[in-house]
Formats: C-alpha cells, sequence, structure tokens
C-alpha cells in the first residue's frame, strides 16, 4: 500500500474556505492512487475559539491550576475538534472519510504529561480502514499511555505524530503544510530576499529548526530520518513544490564537483538569549571549580547553550527569561557572573561546508567590515553559531545572506 502521510497545521483549518483548500489536496493525493492519511493540529492560534491556548486560557480563568493529567485531556480537544470538522468537510464532497483519536490511530506514549515520547505506533485501525477504502484523519499532538491514560506530545507534536506513522506505515512520503512555500533561506521579514530551498538535507533542516527556524520540529525530521522517509514541507494556499528534505546523497546528487558545491543552506536565529561570564581567577582547583558551577546550574534545570570553557573564563548562554534565576543560583555557591543582556545567536547552516576552509574567515570579513562584534562562536560539521547584540541581529543576517547567497550553487 502507498500511503502518504499529510499534515495541516491549525492556520490550514481556520474556516471553511481553508478547510475546502485542505480536502482539495487531500483528494488529490487519493485520486493520484495513494492512501492520504491525514494528521491535523487544533484550529487557529492563541485568541482563536479552538486553539489549545485559548481552551488553556478558558480553564484556568480565575487563578485555578489544571494538573498536568487534566491538562492533557483539555489540550487534546483541539485536535478532535478540527479533525471531526476536517472529516466532515471531505465527506460532504462525496469521500468516504474516517476521524481517529491518538489513542483509536495506536499512537502509545510514555506517561510524561504534557511532554510524552512515543513509544511504539500500531497502526492496524488505520490499515484496515484505509482498506475499506476510506480517508484516515487522525488528531495530531496526542496518544494515549498503555494504562489508557491521555497524554500530549509538547511544542511541535503535530508535526511528531505525522512523521512517526510515516515510518509506521512506512509512507511514501510524509508532507508537512503550512502558510510558507518551504524552508527558507532566512527568515524573510528580514531578509527581503529570502527564498524557498528545494533540497535540504535531514541534518540541516534539524539544525535550522533546532536554532529558530519555525516551520517543523526537529524531533519529527529525527524520526523520518530514521527510515530514510522524504520529508517535503509545503504550502497550503498554492502548488508550489515546496522543499524537499531527504538524505544527503539524494539533496547533492549530480553536484557533486569540487569547484561547485552548496556551502551554505541557510540561515537562522535565536533572539532571546543573553551571555554569562565567569572569571576564573584565584582559584586552586580549576576543574572543581567548574563542575560546581555546571553542576549548580543543572540542578536548577537551567539550560545552557553556547558554551565555551577557556582557561582563564567560562562562557554561555541561557534564555532572557532565566538570567535571574541563574545569577540567583551561582551566587548563593559565591560566583558572580558577568551578565550581557539582549544578545541574539545566529546559526549559519549547511552540510556543504564540511572540510571547506574558509568560511568563518568569510564570516569574519563581512561582520567585521560593517563594524559588528562576534561576542562568541561556535562550530560543527554543518553549522557556525555566533553571538551578536540583539540589536545587530538583523543587520548580521542580511550581511551574511548577501555574503555566502545560501541556497545556491556556487
Amino acid at each position: 500500500m502507498d500511503f502518504i502521510v499529510q499534515k495541516f497545521g491549525g492556520t490550514s483549518l481556520v474556516d471553511e474556505d481553508m478547510r475546502l483548500k485542505v480536502a482539495a489536496k487531500v483528494v488529490e493525493a487519493s485520486q493520484a492512487g495513494y492512501f492520504p492519511v491525514v494528521v491535523v493540529s487544533a484550529i487557529g492560534r492563541q485568541g482563536e475559539p479552538y486553539a489549545t491556548d485559548t481552551l488553556l486560557s478558558y480553564a484556568s480563568s480565575g487563578n485555578k491550576e489544571l494538573s498536568p493529567r487534566e491538562s492533557d485531556l483539555l489540550m487534546s480537544c483541539g485536535e478532535i475538534i478540527s479533525g471531526v470538522v476536517l472529516t466532515a468537510t471531505i465527506q460532504k464532497l462525496g469521500y468516504p472519510a474516517i476521524f481517529l483519536t491518538g489513542a483509536q490511530a495506536g499512537i502509545i506514549t510514555d506517561n510524561n504529561y504534557t511532554e510524552a515520547r512515543i513509544i511504539k505506533v500500531d497502526p492496524q485501525c488505520i490499515v484496515r480502514h484505509a482498506l475499506e477504502g476510506k480517508i484516515v484523519i487522525v488528531a495530531g499532538f496526542q496518544g494515549i499511555t498503555n494504562e489508557g491514560e491521555v497524554t500530549t506530545l509538547g511544542r511541535g507534536g503535530s508535526d511528531t505524530t505525522a512523521a512517526a506513522l510515516g515510518v509506521a506505515l512506512e509512507a511514501t512520503s510524509v508532507d508537512i503544510f503550512t502558510d510558507v512555500e518551504g524552508i527558507m533561506t532566512a527568515d524573510p521579514r528580514i531578509v527581503s530576499d529570502a527564498r524557498p530551498l528545494e533540497t535540504v538535507t535531514y541534518n540541516e533542516i534539524c539544525q535550522l529548526a533546532q536554532e529558530g527556524a519555525k516551520v517543523i520540529h526537529p524531533r519529527a525530521v529525527e524520526i523520518t530520518m530514521q527510515k530514510n522517509i522524504p520529508l517535503r514541507i509545503k504550502c497550503t494556499f498554492n502548488d508550489a513544490p515546496g522543499t524537499l528534505v531527504t538524505s544527503y546523497g539524494e539533496v547533492y546528487k549530480g553536484s557533486i564537483d569540487i569547484t561547485r558545491d552548496r556551502t551554505i543552506t541557510g540561515i537562522t536565529n535565536i533572539s532571546d538569549v543573553s551571555r554569562m561570564k565567569i572569571i576564573i581567577k584565584n582559584c586552586s582547583d580549576v576543574p572543581e571549580f567548574q563542575k560546581k558551577i555546571f553542576n549548580a546550574l543543572a540542578h536548577a534545570g537551567i539550560s545552557l547553550d553556547l558554551i565555551n570553557i577557556l582557561s582563564e573564563s567560562i562562557l554561555f548562554t541561557v534564555k532572557n527569561s532565566v538570567v535571574a534565576k541563574a545569577v540567583r543560583v551561582l551566587e548563593e555557591i559565591n560566583i558572580y557572573p558577568e551578565v550581557l543582556p539582549d544578545c541574539a545567536k545566529v546559526a549559519v547552516v549547511g552540510a556543504g561546508m564540511t572540510g571547506v576552509p574558509g568560511v568563518m574567515a568569510k564570516i569574519v570579513e563581512a561582520l567585521s567590515n560593517e563594524k559588528i562584534q562576534i561576542l562568541q562562536s561556535a562550530d560543527s560539521y554543518t553549522t557556525i553559531w555566533i553571538l551578536v547584540k540583539r540589536v545587530e541581529m538583523e543587520k548580521c543576517i542580511q550581511i551574511l545572506h548577501r555574503q555566502f547567497r545560501p541556497g545556491e550553487y556556487l
């Protein structure tokens, strides 16, 4: 059976006109000979009646505090509403369709309420209905424990649902439909000539997603990568081809030429961070001092990023929202960090940079010519991260986009 998994976000389901556009894409896949399995998010965004955040706000009004279990029961309602409504839309067009909750679709999770992880998918119910000629619509973002408790999958949960079903069904592809035309070379609100990428590797899209690109959750990419299932990011509102996410060999097929390669794929950013710097001086046991710092922050549940451990100092970034807590934790052990607030992390991503000399030199040259100071940096095989002042972030991204022309084969 040639399954194709199609996931539609809340903005694609917000009204009847939009749902008809969604239904048309589902029917088109069915008429092309595929067995479509459709994963839906809750309708709309915060403030709209059936959005997940709206439901939570309603339930917690009057200072009521929901337990994690009851929160999951409530949050699962949004996807059920959107799934039932889309199913009715497809049925009205004359096509047999059936809606399944995450539990009915066989999505089994652990019992970590509000942030559950999928541990198994049993697609038998989906397969049975598909063999009966029905289009199957599944509630994203939710599952059920072995004990029968409803759970939700956390941020990006519907993407994760689609990816897990794609793997379980050995789907031809997993198509993520959004309100943009694919993965962009940069945020188009910052770079006016940013453009959609035709192809990216699994590793590249994971890096872009983790570093601020919000089109797809990195967990979904990691899941589809397990069985090398093609992942496509497409627009609900038009027929643009979108972005194909696949293996390195497929992306660079026909372009393996040492004189011509795609060095940089995209540039993204995280804007709400602060840098903390701890000076090491008059310390008789530096390793113990380092351990003391990181253990204290870890026990406090504070996530660190862009970590540089040097002989004379320790530098790292934290989200602006936890700066005060991090300072308090360190001061309690008589360590007093220097805090540089309102920074931004810019990530330059590209599998083609591996082993290519001079990429960092070009970054430094381009930014120094415009008097933008790099406060800190780090790198991996596919990514170079730099820290700059928040007020210089947009200019920094624009400069680097001009310098590297992401997505082009140079």
